[in-house]
């Protein structure tokens, strides 16, 4: 074990966005996608698409962001292609933060948290997205696994679908809305923590603007930048002061410039020189 994975996720997200940018691509093999790339909708065009984009990126970009779904729909060998291209992106230096999305109870949840943040695991990934809806409380067994494991957890908090504000919007008994109850919850998780938490917040790029208190020392995972609508230029209004902890995930946006690997990498660097220009300019 290295003293690099040791630490803590936050301290290594925070180098990576200092030394990478603050820009995370997701990898989203929807079917037609693979289909613009001339693949077909298999495993063999999936395993193509993605270490393409691994390969391309893998030492540019900070942060990985595989959609798990899309490899699922492949059963077992869309999982295996999940575990090469996990383990290929780390060798590169990338951080891979796995949208799984998973939230349960008890020893479901503590088995989530041992397929994604035990190190033992083939699909041992720096940080994994979680759902809080059976209460905040229901995330301890993979808050304390990522403790253990030096990984990171995303709690979602404002999502960038409209169906969303439903329930995150929705007045709690004390008055705070849902969102900000979690948003206070990942705030504790992280205190005292340097230079960054490990805990982060999921709050979409296209919400215009946030209403919550976004300060929970921590990263704020921004989906929505892209084929969603949102721009980099739109992150200051929707994060202020927390603009330096944003990182800003695009998917299409640059995925549908392959599989030319020097076109997928320009697509990533401007991105995240729209960022940089968004960020120095608050």
């Amino acid at each position: 074990m290295t003293t690099e994975q040791q630490e803590a996720f936050g301290a290594r997200l925070r180098r990576a966005m200092d030394t990478r940018g603050q820009l995370c691509v997701g990898i989203d093999p929807h079917a037609s996608l693979l289909a613009d790339w001339g693949l077909d909708d298999g495993v063999a065009g999936l395993d193509r698409f993605t270490m393409t984009v691994v390969e391309a990126l893998g030492e540019q970009v900070a942060v990985f962001k595989p959609q798990s779904a899309f490899f699922e729909r492949f059963g077992s060998r869309g999982i295996a292609v999940l575990e090469r291209a996990v383990a290929r992106a780390r060798e590169a230096g990338a951080l891979v933060l796995m949208d799984a999305k998973r939230g349960d109870i008890g020893s479901t949840m503590a088995a989530y948290a041992a397929t994604y943040l035990d190190k033992g695991s083939p699909l041992f990934s720096d940080a994994l997205t979680v759902s809080p809806y059976l209460g905040f409380g229901s995330l301890r067994p993979a808050l304390d696994a990522a403790r253990i494991s030096g990984s990171g957890v995303f709690v979602l908090a404002l999502t960038s679908n409209p169906e969303g504000a439903q329930v995150q919007r929705a007045a709690a008994g004390d008055g705070r809305s849902v969102a900000q109850l979690m948003l206070d919850d990942i705030r504790a998780e992280n205190a005292g923590a340097a230079p960054l938490g490990s805990v982060g917040a999921v709050v979409g790029a296209t919400l215009g603007e946030a209403g919550v208190d976004l300060a929970v020392n921590g990263p704020l995972l921004a989906p929505g930048v892209g084929a969603q609508g949102a721009t980099p230029a739109d992150l200051p209004g929707v994060f202020g002061a927390a603009l330096g902890n944003v990182l800003p995930s695009v998917s299409r946006g640059v995925l549908r410039h392959g599989p030319d690997a020097a076109a997928l990498r320009a697509a990533a660097a401007r991105y995240t020189d729209e960022v940089r220009e968004a960020v120095e300019g608050v």
